[in-house]
């Protein structure tokens, strides 16, 4: 069953044709022209009520079509636990701007936030997400190893100014000194923040190619040029800096503290608006609340990498240790000339994002996308260029 989708221009999202939501869009849908000035920013598939899917050449919303036939969704078990809605929003994102620096809360923890500020936590779901890299990509992505903060925390003289004296204050508990440090960051007078920055970048000329590297020049320049005087610039030195290849992947669970910088990817996150902020954002910064729940929990970046699982040569699935999605990621190679997705327990989203083949009279082509009911298979015949597919899914 083809889909119609909707698309998300955000400012933060790349421009025109260098958008890959953009290209994936007008590619299935001749209507729609490409602004060189506009940003697209993402790619909606899924019945969230901000940007549903339509049944192609229809206008039945694809969540009526599930609540008409919930077996599509999965068995009892499956709508027992679900309801007769997608538990996930599957995406496709372009990034050109950095995103805020964001944690999202646990399933009790949204339920407790959205009970108690229904303003600012408006559902009482949780949020993880997986993102997989179609292009290179750069994020931030849980605190750095707890010595490497603290060596910046010595070692980098404006953080140092805004912290305070928490670095002698601390000197054999590393742990509160980089707690009492990031609540420090975020609470510290904007006057300071600007001023700290302004010397910080001045500093950067003075230091050698190395030196650059080490303390994150050029990341943190980008970062500035994006949100001036933002405290979350600050951020890059509390966080680990991650430059994805394609196919690689991040979990970002509960609590874990991340900002995506640059590239495209998938995505599938549980359906859920929760977001507490930490910078490199205009928005509302909910300091206790974030101090309290963020994982102060430090690892290298290269752990922050979660690997698939092998399915068979052709696909490859993303299960995060929650049950409202997975991601299969599916190469076909034209050699194979017809292929048969394999039978799923639930519902499913899929999305080409390139190659060319058919499935009966239907073209599929880059942007194209399905959904696929539980329980179904989706015959692909006539491949005439590898296909990349990526498939949402609940993980039960």
């Amino acid at each position: 069953m083809e889909l119609d989708y909707k698309i998300q221009t955000y400012a933060w999202g790349k421009k025109g044709a260098d958008s890959l939501v953009a290209t994936l869009h007008a590619n299935v849908n001749k209507k729609f022209k490409i602004e060189n000035n506009e940003s697209y920013a993402e790619l909606w598939l899924g019945t969230h009520v901000n940007g549903p899917s339509v049944i192609k050449g229809s206008d039945e919303l694809l969540s009526d079509f599930l609540n008409k036939h919930p077996e599509c969704i999965g068995s009892t078990h499956v709508r027992k636990m679900f309801g007769t809605e997608l538990p996930f929003l599957f995406k496709v994102l372009s990034i050109d701007k950095a995103l805020s620096v964001q944690v999202h809360p646990s399933k009790k923890h949204a339920e407790e936030l959205h009970k108690k500020q229904p303003d600012i936590y408006k559902d009482p779901n949780h949020k993880p997400e997986l993102a997989i890299a179609l292009t290179p990509f750069e994020a931030l992505c849980g605190f750095r190893p707890l010595p490497d903060v603290v060596y910046y925390l010595k070692h980098i003289p404006e953080l140092r100014a805004v912290t305070g004296n928490i670095a002698e204050k601390h000197k054999t508990n590393g742990i509160q000194m980089v707690k009492d440090a990031f609540k420090a960051v975020l609470e510290a007078p904007k006057n300071v923040i600007e001023e700290q920055l302004v010397l910080l970048l001045r500093r950067f000329k003075t230091l050698d190619k190395k030196e650059r590297e080490f303390q994150y020049a050029d990341v943190i320049r980008a970062l500035y040029s994006q949100y001036p005087n933002d405290v979350g610039c600050f951020m890059v030195y509390f966080l680990n800096y991650i430059k994805l290849k394609p196919f690689e992947a991040i979990y970002l669970g509960a609590n874990l503290p991340h900002a995506y910088l640059y590239g495209d990817c998938v995505e599938c996150m549980a359906c859920s608006d929760n977001v507490v902020r930490a910078g490199l954002t205009p928005k509302y910064i909910d300091v206790k609340t974030l101090c309290s729940m963020v994982n102060y929990h430090g690892d290298k970046a290269e752990n922050m990498i979660f690997k698939p699982e092998e399915e068979d040569k052709e696909c490859q699935i993303f299960k995060p240790p929650v049950p409202d999605f997975a991601i299969v990621q599916i190469k076909v190679p034209k050699s194979l000339k017809t292929y048969s997705t394999k039978k799923r327990t639930t519902g499913s989203t899929l999305l080409v994002i390139s190659g060319e083949a058919k499935s009966r009279d239907m073209p599929l082509v880059a942007g194209t996308a399905l959904f696929v009911p539980a329980n179904d298979e989706f015959i692909i015949t006539e491949i005439a260029e590898d296909l990349l597919m990526y498939q949402g899914l609940a993980n039960i």
